[in-house]
């Protein structure tokens, strides 16, 4: 006799797009396909992976994801897990093809889809998945008001720099790239997938299967710098091509900043002062 599969169906009430009909849809879905859900909310508290669990469904955004992986990873379960689009920015989900159809969501963590090997990337006691910066979005992030946030999505992130622009930050960041390399910069940006606030990208050949950081700083992060850095994203050239900006790949980089500046990953703020990042040497598995 085959044993019943248990999916545990972590969600995020306080998402920018939570929507509990979508949440009671993706869980009937899922027991259509023969399990049994464990709905478990993932906000405040660190979210456990119950011991009878065979599987992992995350609904949520970016952050979701990297707060229920990161318990995976520690904890050491690593069970197949699924990402259903749920959240104000939804990069992963994105650019690994994770659908909005919970039927679908379903069949494929159950049933029918390859594993996708998502190679994260190690800071302190958590991780990331899609991208990190230390700029003047990351101070935007700093700012930003969760309550307007649930209130008006992503208009919460234009709000918050506003800010920024009356207070025009310019920190004295230093890289030291795989232990050698070093690079005096205003503002960093870090690609681990190939997305960045939405569809566009800053690091083309980056992808979250493979086990590069594709980084892109500013040695000068003056408004008209920052600017000149938006066009290039937006109109999707290359920034390597881009002399005013320095272009590179690794596999472990070292941010130092003495005064302290906030780093966002996956659209929270993780670091306040110097970090190193490096590759997690295991994947994790999704479908």
């Amino acid at each position: 006799m085959v044993a019943q599969s248990v999916v545990q169906l972590f969600f995020n009430p306080a998402s920018g797009s939570f929507c509990p009909l979508r949440l009671n849809a993706l869980a009937s879905a899922l027991r259509a396909e023969g399990a049994d859900v464990i709905a478990t909310p993932s906000i405040d508290a660190v979210p456990v992976v119950a011991d009878r669990a065979t599987h992992v469904c995350i609904a949520g955004g970016d952050g979701t994801v990297r707060h229920v992986a990161a318990n995976m990873a520690r904890t050491g379960r690593m069970l197949p897990a699924a990402i259903y689009p749920a959240g104000t920015v939804n990069l992963l989900a994105r650019e690994g093809g994770f659908q909005r159809s919970p039927g679908a969501c379903a069949r494929d963590l159950l049933h029918g889809r390859e594993d996708q090997p998502f190679h994260p990337v190690a800071l302190d006691e958590t991780m990331f998945f899609a991208c990190a910066s230390a700029g003047p979005d990351s101070a935007a992030v700093a700012r930003l008001s969760k309550a307007l946030k649930r209130r008006i999505g992503r208009l919460a992130y234009v709000a918050a720099f506003c800010e920024v622009l009356w207070r025009w930050p310019r920190p004295r960041l230093r890289l030291v790239a795989d232990g050698g390399r070093e690079i005096a910069c205003e503002a960093v940006y870090i690609a681990k997938g190939r997305y960045f606030a939405g569809p566009w990208s800053f690091a083309p050949r980056a992808s979250v299967t493979d086990r590069l950081l594709h980084v892109v700083a500013l040695p000068r992060a003056r408004r008209r710098d920052y600017l000149g850095f938006l066009r290039t994203l937006l109109t999707g050239r290359d920034p390597a091509r881009d002399r005013r900006l320095v272009s590179f790949t690794c596999t472990r980089l070292a941010i130092h900043n003495d005064e302290g500046f906030p780093l966002q990953a996956d659209g929270d703020i993780v670091a306040t002062r110097s970090v190193e990042l490096a590759i997690r040497s295991a994947p994790i598995l999704f479908r």
